[in-house]
């Protein structure tokens, strides 16, 4: 299997890549997510890699982070999930978006993602909730830090990311948050009130 290539990036058009390797020229699919990051035409660059044997064809699909990878890697073993709506999803969301979307039980979010139905949304959850908990430290950013995000640091969020680190369940952080009264506190007063509540 080939994991990582390290090369000369010829050619970039989305969802396609070429990438010389001591002059062998690799064709490889790639998120938008890895496309936002790539180096200009002509620039060196180290992908991370997943390959696809199938009857008629073997596909490789590049990623700029290992978490990408993971991620990718995750969503294929979903049943009714493949290697095209997996990076249709991560061309639409980002590795920390999508865990977070995960653990918060936010199916309404995913269901926006182009080809994420309610039923493979709510499947995506179910799966995935408990795989992706125990990379949680990996994927999202501490408390109080979100630069890997499109949104604003929401104490609430930043609360159940903290509480599922501690080693509690998703949905068991998510409760545990969901009983706490939040205006006005912050992360610190949200997680060490719902640790007073679990105590009682």
């Amino acid at each position: 299997m080939i994991g990582r290539l390290a090369g000369k990036l010829l050619e970039k058009q989305p969802p396609q890549l070429l990438v010389d390797v001591k002059g062998i020229g690799y064709e490889l699919e790639a998120p938008m997510s890895t496309f936002y990051q790539l180096p200009a035409v002509g620039e060196a660059v180290i992908l991370h890699t997943h390959m696809v044997v199938r009857e008629d064809a073997q596909l490789l699909y590049a990623f700029y982070s290992q978490s990408e990878r993971q991620l990718f890697r995750d969503l294929i073993k979903i049943n009714g999930v493949g290697p095209k709506l997996a990076l249709t999803i991560l061309s639409g969301v980002t590795a920390e978006e999508f865990t977070r979307c995960v653990m918060e039980n936010d199916a309404k979010a995913l269901t926006a993602l182009p080809g994420v139905g309610k039923k493979t949304a709510e499947r995506l959850i179910v799966e995935l909730r408990d795989r992706l908990a125990k990379n949680a430290d990996a994927v999202l950013p501490s408390a109080g830090s979100v630069a890997g995000l499109k949104v604003d640091s929401n104490p609430v969020s930043d609360a159940v990311s903290a509480l599922t680190s501690l080693g509690y369940k998703a949905q068991e952080a998510s409760q545990m948050v969901r009983a706490v009264e939040t205006e006005g506190l912050t992360t610190e007063a949200i997680i060490k009130t719902a640790l007073k509540g679990m105590v009682k």
